[in-house]
């Protein structure tokens, strides 16, 4: 579970980071969110590993809220071109 945690919490941030622009930052939070579960799960065995699992879990959290305010803005930035559009009268 440690480097389960670590791999998904990089691979969670190198996609939340990197795809936000393409509006796949939800898959970096669901990634994030794995990443949170099995480092919680590789804290709790404790053993040499607690470190690999404390970073993925970080790693982990900073994907998901990065991921999750992307995403917002993604969609914030749909709606209002969307209303501007419309007031334009190009759906009419």
């Amino acid at each position: 579970m440690h480097t389960a945690a670590l791999v998904l919490g990089i691979v969670s941030l190198v996609i939340a980071i990197g795809g936000g622009a393409a509006g796949m930052g939800w898959i970096g939070s669901v990634c994030g969110i794995l990443a949170i579960i099995f480092g919680a799960i590789g804290m709790k065995s404790g053993g040499e590993q607690k470190k690999t699992a404390r970073t993925g879990m970080i790693l982990g959290i900073i994907a998901l809220c990065w991921g999750l305010i992307v995403t917002i803005a993604c969609l914030a930035c749909i709606g209002t071109s969307a209303g501007i559009l419309d007031s334009l009268g190009v759906f009419d």
